[in-house]
């Protein structure tokens, strides 16, 4: 029986000092798993910081087991970061996780366990996350975000810390698009599922790498890349303000009949217009992200580049 090869994909920005702990431990696991072989993927996401040198440094101390570095050429976001290492993973079963340390790579046979026992994908819960409070209202925004918009079954809990089967990898690495959302194309390859119970540690150094600003722009990535319900809702609020606006004028032109002497009122006129005008404003520029976005898609924009890789330097 051939011996079945894992990989793990991390993606890094701020960790040069937390991700050589991730890799030994991912490696001292691995130890008690000798009947799997294994490689690690760590892709540099245009860090600030010496991140890309203390990969390189991991890559050079280690030729027990292979491992890569990829170097990306500017900051293209986490997603597409994943999917860089997804390209370069081999492995029977692939598993995705933090370089921070929070997500417990000891725990990885949990994951691996559910695939044996049938699961196409299987996503790390955490009872508690140890996250502080804007961190964690984001999660809870993207859980909303991903049931309402992608179809998230209500009681499937999805994470950052991940393993799938191989031809899952190959169906998501099928997209082409300039804005690639993991859990998106996840949800839309498979519904074989399954939530694995794991701890999940406080950060030991440094703070997450996600702003305001990078959130909403995950949130807007999310339903637009993979779902046109954004457009339904602006067609039905605005019928419904047409059919409110209708019913309106015909309660005013009655009302005028009613009592001639009723002013019309001009404060109620205004609200009127800058309420319907501000919802026109709104659902034109969610059509204007939807073109923006296929515009930039037609015209090839990579979803991610890669300056180099650790294999370039041995070469």
């Amino acid at each position: 029986m051939d011996r079945k090869l894992l990989s793990f994909v991390i993606p890094c920005y701020r960790s040069e000092k937390t991700l050589e702990s991730v890799v030994t431990e991912i490696e001292n696991n691995m130890d008690k798993m000798p009947s799997l072989d294994f490689e690690i993927i760590m892709v540099n996401d245009g860090s600030p910081d010496d991140t890309w040198n203390a990969i390189c440094r991991i890559v050079q101390a280690r030729d027990s087991f292979e491992v890569l570095g990829i170097n990306l050429a500017k900051n293209f976001g986490q997603h597409a970061a994943l999917m860089a290492g997804l390209k370069a993973s081999k492995g029977d079963y692939v598993i995705c996780l933090d370089d921070d340390g929070q997500t417990p790579a000891d725990e990885a046979w949990k994951l691996i366990r559910a695939l044996d026992e049938g699961a196409d994908v299987a996503y790390a819960r955490y009872g508690r996350k140890q996250h502080n409070l804007f961190r964690n209202f984001g999660t809870l925004m993207n859980e909303w975000m991903a049931t309402v918009m992608l179809g998230k079954p209500r009681e499937l809990y999805v994470s950052s810390y991940f393993a799938a089967r191989r031809f899952v990898v190959n169906e998501m690495l099928r997209y082409e698009s300039s804005y690639p959302y993991v859990i998106g194309l996840v949800l839309r390859t498979t519904r074989n599922i399954v939530n694995v119970d794991v701890n999940h540690r406080k950060r030991e150094v440094g703070k997450s790498g996600y702003s305001l600003a990078k959130l909403f722009a995950l949130w807007i990535n999310g339903f637009t890349a993979f779902s046109i319900k954004p457009l339904r809702i602006a067609t039905v609020s605005g019928a419904t303000l047409a059919l409110f606006g209708f019913a309106y004028g015909i309660y005013t032109v009655i009302k005028k009949f009613v009592n001639p002497l009723v002013p019309v009122g001009f404060s109620a006129l205004m609200s009127a217009i800058m309420f319907i005008g501000g919802m026109i404003m709104l659902m034109l520029g969610m059509i204007g992200e939807y073109l923006g976005r296929l515009y930039i898609s037609q015209n090839k924009n990579p979803q991610y580049v890669i300056r180099e890789t650790t294999r370039d330097e041995k070469k």
